[in-house]
């Protein structure tokens, strides 16, 4: 619509222009002058070749031009002990000087170096200063270079846990120096932006310039229109870290003597070298289906990592040191800047270490681009000439600290990082020992800056192409002094090294200043008069664009007059400028032509793909109903499958159980058949041993009673053989009878036992607060007795019991009554234990058994003791003989003897 308008406009311009060519023939016939010279002048300016002017490249910046150098500018900042009773090694003497002292437990001290050592800075910091002041102080000046076109390079170096990564991040309330520089960047751009797209990376470190239309296509297809993949992915866990919920404190500064003629776009990088390997932190991978292995084994945590390639190293047209196929973001406001860098610090390599929790592994180094373009003549678009693109860098680095291995505790992957930190760290200090060198003494060593990624990386920053400046944190406690004395040796060092100054560029390329300013005037006015711009313009008797003044006085009063030359160059001038706006015109029809008609193919394109689409969808569509009905189909004919197979297994349930009950039962009927076959038989086999063993006892104690009369026999002397025949007939006479002999049964001799013990308890049984279950048949009878079993106090009776019973008790006992041999009931209580089994059911074990008795006082059983007046059978002399041997047993004898003793006359009378 704008450009339609703008034809609008010119058509307009010329019919004036031609309305006031036809005036002043009319007015020139009037007066009677020959106008043949005049027709054949503008003959010839119409038939001239219009010439358009070309706007001025750019000055190309040379270096090494201006002799003037600058010392690297090198700051030190002071963090906060840890422990505000701790010893340290530092003191701050003045805003430029720091003193070191060497404890005694360090290498220093203990070589020999007691002295204290002074140590000068441009300026130092001490733990009381703000983020603020430190970033006003060095990044502020660097902020205000980069808006005017000049490179920048700010170092964050130190050992391990003196606050390097907070100087540069901070926090959310006190931001470091990177977020203040995004703060201050686009608070100073504010209106200025180009819009997004109106610039695009080349990917050779150059940027490229397109119009409005087309960043408007783009914007349209990357931002508006939705992104259909052709394979749908697994589905994603969606990140937890939400950043739009991060409320960061910002900084408000805001700079001036920005070129308002210039369109300015903000682009951001964020890359870290690891173990020399450059990466991209910002690259994405895409989601596969299948996960790779991450390559990062610490850090934050996120659950999906991939392995990112690295990246190398390429000079560009200009000899400038850049990294190939990164992703630069176009960023247009503080916090979309920032949300891109926490999404790259998410995928950084940072460890645990004995002296830092989140220790960095890896240097990071994040861009800042600013690219400016002037606007066209008219101050509408950005100048389509890549030439006259600026660009400036500001590039942050935060190095990784300086460690050692005995104080990090480092080993493995961590020892291979560390080592590689101080490799690149090493040669950073060789390149600037060297630099020094080469300025002091006139010596042209070569700089070993292909040595290590990031010293080839800013190898350009050293021979003048920016500034740089170098922050050296250090941590003031006594632990650290020996890694603090090489840190202030190496600030040291590189404050001698003299860069030279950078150049800016120049902006001047002679277009009209103030083109912006003029176009939004324009713009307002359209839209004061018509409400929309290009409305009601077919009314505006004044062209908007003129021709030039308007004509001289054509009145000649005198024949030697200058009417005639002064109307001849006020025509060719306006010629001159008619044929600047025709050109114009051409130029933008073309352009209006152009774009019309790839408009249109693009229409085309669209509503042929839009048919195929539809075609597609209808086609999908009946696809989908042939489905649909397949689909009910299965889904009915499954659900008749399933109700059989259900009903089936029921049924198998149903038999399954019954067959389990009858073996169940089976078992039990089983298991009782044979306790009672085993009592029986235990019964039964208890009166044969019995038996066997009486009559054993029997023949045991004849074969005695023979043994000793076989010993009075074969040891009697002559007096026993020569008694008298009465005594011989009495012991004849009272010998006992084999019958008698056979019948007689000898006591057993008492054995002493042990007071009885119960061992099975292990535990009292007042201690337990288990229930017990109480197995009572139905057939238990009272016994009506004084004394009754005295059960636990919790119990659970049961008739019956079932398995859900025994899950819900570890103890267990049943009543059996039945009766004796006596005719008498004998009531026994059975107690067991109830365990788990293995699967998942419980098991009886039994561990003791009670017995209650009753009988009567009448049936007693027999006395085993003898009474005094019952004999065994034998005569006194007999007796008597029998106890006149003995048998003795000496020591030294192998066997006993026997002695014998002769009753005096007395004792047998």
């Amino acid at each position: 619509m704008y450009h339609i308008c703008k034809l609008h406009t010119i058509f307009t311009t010329l019919r004036y222009y031609e309305k006031l060519q036809t005036e002043v023939l009319t007015r020139v016939q009037q007066q009677g002058l020959q106008f043949k010279t005049l027709s054949n002048s503008s003959q010839i300016l119409v038939t001239m070749k219009p010439t358009r002017g070309k706007t001025p490249k750019k000055t190309p910046r040379k270096v090494n031009v201006n002799k003037t150098k600058d010392p690297v500018e090198v700051y030190s900042r002071v963090r906060p002990l840890e422990d505000p009773n701790g010893s340290i090694c530092m003191k701050i003497t003045n805003s430029t000087t720091v003193q070191l002292t060497p404890p005694e437990n360090s290498h220093a001290y203990k070589n020999g170096h007691y002295k204290e050592s002074t140590h000068t800075f441009k300026y130092v910091f001490g733990p009381e200063t703000s983020q603020k002041a430190m970033f006003d102080h060095v990044a502020l000046p660097l902020v205000e270079d980069l808006l005017h076109g000049k490179n920048g390079l700010i170092f964050m170096y130190g050992i391990t846990n003196s606050g390097k990564t907070h100087t540069m991040q901070g926090s959310m309330q006190d931001s470091g120096v990177l977020p203040r520089c995004l703060d201050v960047i686009f608070n100073s751009l504010g209106d200025l932006q180009a819009k997004k797209y109106v610039f695009k990376p080349d990917r050779s470190n150059g940027m490229d310039v397109q119009t409005e239309a087309d960043a408007m296509m783009e914007r349209q297809k990357k931002e508006l229109m939705p992104f259909t993949q052709r394979t749908p992915s697994t589905p994603r866990r969606k990140d937890k870290d939400d950043f739009s919920n991060m409320v960061r404190v910002p900084d408000t500064t805001r700079l001036s003597g920005l070129i308002e003629d210039n369109m300015y776009s903000v682009f951001v990088s964020y890359i870290e070298i690891y173990n020399n390997y450059i990466y991209d932190l910002l690259e994405e991978m895409p989601e596969t289906i299948t996960p790779k292995k991450p390559y990062r084994l610490f850090g934050m945590a996120s659950d999906n990592q991939w392995t990112l390639p690295s990246k190398s190293l390429r000079e560009d047209s200009n000899h400038n040191m850049y990294v190939a196929n990164i992703n630069e973001v176009e960023v247009k406001s503080a916090d979309d800047a920032f949300i891109v860098f926490l999404k790259g610090q998410k995928q950084r390599k940072v460890a645990h270490t004995k002296l830092n929790t989140e220790s960095s592994r890896s240097h990071s180094v994040f861009n800042i681009r600013l690219v400016q373009a002037p606007l066209d003549p008219a101050g509408e678009e950005v100048l389509q000439d890549k030439n006259e693109i600026c660009l400036s860098q500001l590039s942050l680095v935060d190095l990784a600290g300086s460690e050692r291995t005995h104080r990090t505790k480092t080993s493995g992957d961590r020892l291979r990082e560390a080592g590689n930190i101080n490799a690149s760290l090493m040669t950073l200090r060789t390149c600037i020992e060297i630099l020094r060198e080469n300025q002091t003494n006139g010596a042209n060593k070569i700089v070993p800056y292909r040595d290590s990624k990031i010293t080839h990386l800013f190898k350009n920053y050293f021979d003048g192409e920016g500034k740089v400046r170098m922050v050296v944190c250090v941590n003031p406690k006594a632990a650290d002094y020996d890694e603090t004395t090489h840190v202030m040796r190496f600030a040291e060092v590189t404050q001698e090294v003299q860069i030279a100054r950078p150049t800016g560029p120049k902006f001047d390329i002679g277009l009209t200043p103030g083109r912006r300013k003029a176009h939004q005037m324009y713009r307002k006015m359209l839209e004061q008069e018509g409400g929309t711009p290009g409305a009601n313009l077919a009314q505006t008797n004044r062209p908007i664009i003129t021709l030039g003044p308007p004509f001289p006085c054509l009145q000649m009063n005198d024949p030697n007059e200058d009417v005639i030359a002064n109307l001849l160059a006020f025509l060719v001038e306006r010629e001159k400028r008619r044929n600047i706006l025709e050109s114009e015109r051409l130029r933008k029809e073309e352009a209006f032509r152009a774009r019309l008609q790839d408009f249109e193919k693009e229409a085309e394109a669209v509503k042929a793909e839009n048919r195929d689409l539809k075609k597609e969808v209808e086609r999908y569509k009946k696809k989908l109903k042939l489905h649909d009905s397949e689909k009910e189909s299965i889904n009915r004919e499954h659900a008749g499958v399933l109700r059989e197979i259900n009903n089936e297994l029921s049924n198998k349930d149903k038999q399954l159980q019954k067959e389990i009950q009858e073996k169940e039962k089976l078992r039990l009927a089983l298991k009782g058949v044979q306790q009672s076959e085993k009592e029986r038989w235990e019964k039964e086999m208890g009166k044969r041993v019995m038996a066997n063993k009486m009559e054993y006892e029997n023949r045991l104690w004849v074969k005695n009673a023979q043994l000793d009369q076989l010993k009075q026999i074969v040891c009697g002397n002559g007096e026993v053989e020569g008694a008298g025949d009465r005594d011989d007939v009495e012991m004849e006479e009272d010998k006992p009878k084999p019958t008698q002999v056979l019948n007689r049964s000898q006591s057993p001799p008492p054995k002493r036992t042990a007071p009885p013990v119960k061992i099975r308890h292990r535990r009292s049984r007042s201690t337990s607060n288990t229930v017990w279950v109480d197995h009572k048949p139905v057939s238990t009878l009272d016994t009506e007795t004084i004394l009754q079993p005295v059960g636990p106090k919790k119990k659970k009776t049961v008739n019956n019991p079932s398995v859900k019973d025994l899950k819900k008790t570890d103890n267990y006992m049943v009543t059996h009554q039945e009766e004796d041999s006596k005719g008498e009931v004998e009531t026994k209580i059975y107690k067991a234990e109830v365990l788990p089994t293995r699967g998942g059911g419980r098991a009886v074990q039994f561990t003791d058994v009670e017995k209650l008795k009753t009988g009567s006082p009448t049936n007693s059983p027999p006395s085993r003791k003898r009474k005094s007046d019952e004999g065994d059978g034998r005569s006194p002399r007999e007796v008597e003989a029998r106890c006149s041997y003995g048998y003795e047993s000496k020591a030294g004898q192998t066997q006993p003897s026997v002695n014998h003793t002769v009753p005096s006359k007395k004792f047998r009378k």
